[in-house]
């Protein structure tokens, strides 16, 4: 073998690497038990903070270099945040109302929800279609793009500085979230910019275990204002006659002669009679009276619209004007906000909602309204967060409640002072996101840029907004577009699954290479797996990638990539034997002969694995990067490894009368000569028989879409008690009215139920997360199904008992959308790769058409099981991201077998030119067939005991596999060669026909 020193150099740099970077883990658990000794915590967190691994890598940065774990082995948070271009947009062209501009923002922002094309892209051509003859830079020669963008700026100048302020709010945004998620002081955290989709970050965090606390930390676009205010008597004249006028129909020739005054003036009894009255705990002016029933409320409501939702307050209470239930908040922003509210309300006052639940009330989830007083021409705040310098979580030194500090600059602290100066006696708001934190009193000119922000806080809410304010402010608003929370207890058990099920997997091939292949020749090929299994973990855990059970299935499959290898080697080397060779000749010949089909079947999967890693998101680019190091792996163990040890043996007189086979392999489909090509009429029939019937199967079952393809919310729930699904989805048409919801067992216990609805999924607030997961914890409760006790205890994965949230996932519009695109061109691009290697690499159409129509095949034949079958086998069979990626393995997998096959044919065509090519199409496979039974049989070991114990989360990708290999193997001889044969322009005729013709 040449370049030996090169393989030596490489797998010596290779065992070192492995060794540093997996050394890491065994660090870590060393510290972390030698820590666990120590009783007092504190004590404990001393040691580790006093480690130094090798004298230099202190214990977080082992945490941070050891070998990761994914959300679904150790539960966490995965969110995709979006980054909202056309807010972007907005913001750059100074909120013009122009017609043709808001005209064609509209139009690009619908459009964008079935389009391919940028938002940009769309706006331009609709711009130019709304506004022709009119200039982009009329729009965007603004001061905040002074310098670039100038009036005779043309609009290819004005497009390219679009993109590349929309390019800079992305990166700036991604980090303001990397630098949120540091300090929120998760380990191992995963961010990164989606290539291919604008404006799209993804952030992994494992071990989150608050995923409403992260929610509200991402997607806060840290805009904090300082607002001058009105007070309460001010605006509550304004609100009672919006509350007239409302009563009356909005009739104004009934009402309009009442001026304020005279509403100011009116009796109040009839609006307190009707408005909410929340019993409160002090305070001189808080009623005391209990709420209305329902009844009453509804007839408030005809008398007083809005007075009888909210509650207004009285003298002295400064910017507060009343206070609502959280149910109603919604109708009254309907009513605050209407074009009635407008005609009445004074035009520089803006009502705010306060961040969060009021203090010193006793019913539950009552907010508070604030009067805003809008004092500039474009209604921004006098004062806003850009002058904040640093901020820090502290506690009052009066009443020892947590607040948050703040220093400003020097521009900052002189605006402060004036303001604060021009408001003693009032309020002034502290708002951030839209919500008012605070309005305090100003008693005195506040100096020196300090201040602080206090409320009804928690320590957890000073330290993210401490954490918020210093991060930055995001340049644009983000949202959440796809989420997934798992519970650690399910990571755990993940974890065991997906151990014991690689395990299980590596014992049963062993065995079987030794069965098959004796003794020496089958541990060395084992040697060469447990190697490959070295090195993929070595290199995964130096590349900061995490490990995932989808990538647990990849480094499993690919065992079989390295398995086929050594197969092809061995059955080449016995085949060598047999024609008389010596054994240093043979194991030269076999070796040598085996390359173009080892490279061509690795090179194929490594195309597949590109293009999954390309298109796939989450569990896929998982499975997919484990995959291609595995079979990068296993192709340098197996080809050129293993071949080092059989040289050193042999050029030492070792191992001459080795032998490459045992009593139940020698003879294993040896001289045999089916007639394959004859029969492809019959093949073909029953193919176009199967294509009909999952043709047949589309049109009348249909596929299950997941919400990867729809667009929804996941909830998988662990019941106590055996659940029928049907039961549950009765009572979801209760729970979510008027959405699409559906509920599908896990398990043949019936205790794991996946909930999936679409519920508000178009909504960008953050808040409709938590109030689909309260209502579906108050639907299943009233119907007795769970008894938590309370909506933490059901949200909560680890606490089991009464039923449970154990892991969730949600998937916007958006997402949806090009996932599905995503899918389609992922597998068409497949497709094409491999239609393209195949002609470059073999020169001959014919295995280009033959290997792509079995592909299809092979394709079709999963996607039609998977309709055929779905509610009939004990686990999901919807289509998802991973369905997708596991059609995209049988096609990188299938072609293995078609690829060995062609080049077979093609060494007997170069060897025999003259050999009839009927006869050589069904030798070249009699030749193959014992490499092609004993790789599909070994990838078959693997696959079903994934299907058995790798757990329900990969089951379907282990039966779209098993499948795909059935369908692979089969396709390979009674499909591909006989379409290549029939390309190439030979008439398939009888040859028992033509036999006994002859003999006649």
């Amino acid at each position: 073998m040449q370049n030996k020193g090169i393989v030596i150099c490489t797998a010596v740099l290779l065992t070192l690497a492995s060794i540093f970077y997996l050394s890491f883990s065994v660090a870590t658990s060393y510290y972390d038990n030698e820590a666990a000794k120590l009783k007092d915590p504190i004590a404990q967190q001393d040691y580790k903070d006093s480690v130094k691994y090798m004298g230099i890598y202190s214990y977080q940065k082992c945490l941070e270099t050891q070998i990761g774990l994914g959300l679904d082995l150790k539960g966490g948070m995965n969110v995709i945040l979006e980054i909202s271009v056309p807010d972007v947009v907005e913001t750059l062209a100074d909120h013009k109302t122009d017609v043709a501009f808001t005209k064609s923002m509209k139009e690009a922002r619908a459009e964008e929800e079935s389009s391919q094309q940028d938002f940009i892209t769309l706006f331009i051509k609709a711009y130019k279609k709304n506004a022709p003859g009119h200039h982009l830079a009329e729009i965007f020669a603004t001061q905040q793009l002074q310098g670039k963008v100038s009036p005779q700026s043309t609009d290819n100048e004005v497009e390219k500085v679009l993109r590349e302020e929309v390019q800079s709010a992305i990166d700036n945004s991604f980090n303001v979230v990397r630098t949120r998620i540091d300090k929120f002081g998760v380990v191992q955290p995963n961010i990164q910019k989606l290539e291919g989709q604008t404006g799209r970050i993804m952030v992994e965090m494992p071990g989150i275990k608050e995923p409403e606390r992260m929610r509200k930390l991402l997607q806060g676009s840290a805009n904090l204002e300082f607002w001058e205010t009105y007070n309460a008597e001010e605006i509550i004249p304004y609100l009672q006659q919006l509350d007239s006028r409302l009563a009356n129909g909005g009739n104004e020739a009934d009402t309009v002669k009442a001026d304020t005054a005279k509403v100011a003036a009116q009796p109040a009894a009839a609006a307190k009679k009707a408005a909410p009255q929340f019993k409160l705990k002090s305070g001189s002016d808080k009623k005391n009276i209990a709420a209305n029933n329902n009844s009453e409320m509804e007839a408030a409501k005809k008398l007083h619209p809005l007075l009888a939702m909210l509650q207004t307050t009285g003298q002295n209470s400064l910017a507060l004007v009343g206070y609502a239930s959280i149910r109603d908040t919604a109708a009254i922003n309907k009513i605050i906000y209407s074009a009635l509210a407008k005609q009445i309300m004074p035009s520089d006052v803006k009502l705010l909602w306060g961040a969060k639940p009021a203090e010193g009330i006793q019913a539950k989830n009552i907010y508070e309204l604030y009067a805003i007083k809008v004092t500039s021409s474009n209604g921004r705040a006098p004062l806003e967060g850009d002058v904040v310098t640093d901020a820090s979580d502290q506690f009052n030194n009066l009443t020892g409640s947590p607040e948050v500090s703040m220093s400003m600059n020097s521009e900052g602290a002189r605006r402060w002072a004036a303001l604060t100066k021009a408001n003693i006696g009032k309020a002034i708001a502290i708002v951030l996101d839209g919500v008012v934190y605070s309005a305090p009193r100003v008693n005195g000119e506040i100096d020196g840029g300090q201040s602080s922000i206090s409320g009804n806080f928690t320590i957890e809410d000073t330290k993210d907004l401490a954490n918020t304010l210093k991060s930055g402010r995001m340049p644009a608003p983000a949202r959440i577009v796809q989420e997934e929370v798992v519970g650690p207890t399910l990571g755990a058990a993940s974890i065991q699954q997906g151990i014991v099920s690689f395990a299980i997997a590596f014992v049963l091939l062993i065995i079987y290479m030794v069965v098959m292949y004796n003794l020496i020749p089958g541990m060395i090929a084992n040697c060469a797996l447990i190697i490959n299994v070295f090195f993929t973990l070595g290199i995964l855990t130096s590349f900061q990638a995490a490990l995932t059970m989808s990538g647990i299935a990849g480094m499993v499959l690919s065992l079989g990539t390295a398995v086929d290898a050594n197969v092809l080697i061995y059955e080449r080397i016995k085949e060598e034997l047999r024609s008389g060779k010596q054994m240093r000749q043979a194991v030269s010949a076999g070796y040598g002969n085996a390359f173009s089909a080892i490279f061509d079947s690795n090179l194929t999967s490594l195309i597949t694995g590109i293009i999954l890693y390309m298109f796939g998101t989450g569990p896929i680019q998982g499975f997919a990067t484990t995959w291609i190091i595995g079979i990068v792996c296993s192709f340098f163990s197996a080809v050129y490894l293993t071949r080092l040890v059989y040289e050193y043996k042999l050029n030492h007189d070792k191992w001459m009368n080795l032998k490459f086979w045992t009593s139940i392999s020698e003879n294993m489909m040896q001289d045999k000569n089916y007639k394959f090509m004859s029969i492809y009429k019959t093949t073909f029939g029953v193919a176009l028989i199967a294509v009909v019937i999952f043709c047949g199967s589309f049109v009348v079952r249909g596929l299950a879409k997941s919400i990867d393809f729809t667009g929804g919310r996941n909830y998988v729930v662990q019941f106590e008690k055996s659940t029928q699904p049907e039961q549950v989805r009765a009572v979801l048409n209760d729970i979510f009215p008027g959405c699409t919801s559906s509920a599908l067992s896990l398990g043949t216990d019936n205790k794991t139920i996946r909930i999936s609805t679409n519920y508000k999924i178009e909504s960008n607030s953050p808040s409709v997360d938590d109030e689909a997961e309260t209502m579906l914890y108050n639907g299943l409760k009233k119907a007795g199904m769970v008894s938590q006790k309370d909506l933490d205890s059901f949200k909560n994965p680890d606490v089991r008992e009464g039923g449970s949230i154990i892991s969730s996932s949600k998937v916007g519009p958006s997402v949806a959308k090009d996932v599905t695109y995503g899918a389609i061109i992922s597998v068409l691009i497949a497709l094409a790769a491999i239609f393209l290697y195949i002609f470059v690499r073999f020169r001959n159409i014919a295995f280009s058409v033959g290997s792509t129509v079995a592909l299809v095949l092979d394709a079709l034949t999963v996607i039609g099981l998977f309709s055929l079958l779905q509610g009939v086998l004990p686990f999901s069979l919807e289509v998802d991201q991973t369905f997708i990626g596991a059609v995209l393995t049988v096609i990188g997998y299938s072609i293995n077998d078609k690829v060995v096959v062609f080049d077979r044919i093609r060494e007997n065509l170069q060897l025999h030119p003259k050999r009839d090519i009927q006869k050589l199409f069904n030798d070249s496979i009699n030749q193959t067939l014992a490499r092609t039974i004993n790789t599909s049989f070994s990838t078959l070991l693997v696959l079903l005991v994934i299907l058995f114990l790798g757990g329900k989360s990969i089951q379907p990708f282990a039966f779209a596999m098993t499948v795909g290999v059935v369908s692979g193997t089969l396709s390979s001889i009674f499909i591909a060669s006989p379409i290549a044969y029939l390309v190439m322009g030979r008439k398939i005729q009888n040859e028992e026909l033509a036999v006994a013709a002859e003999s006649k």
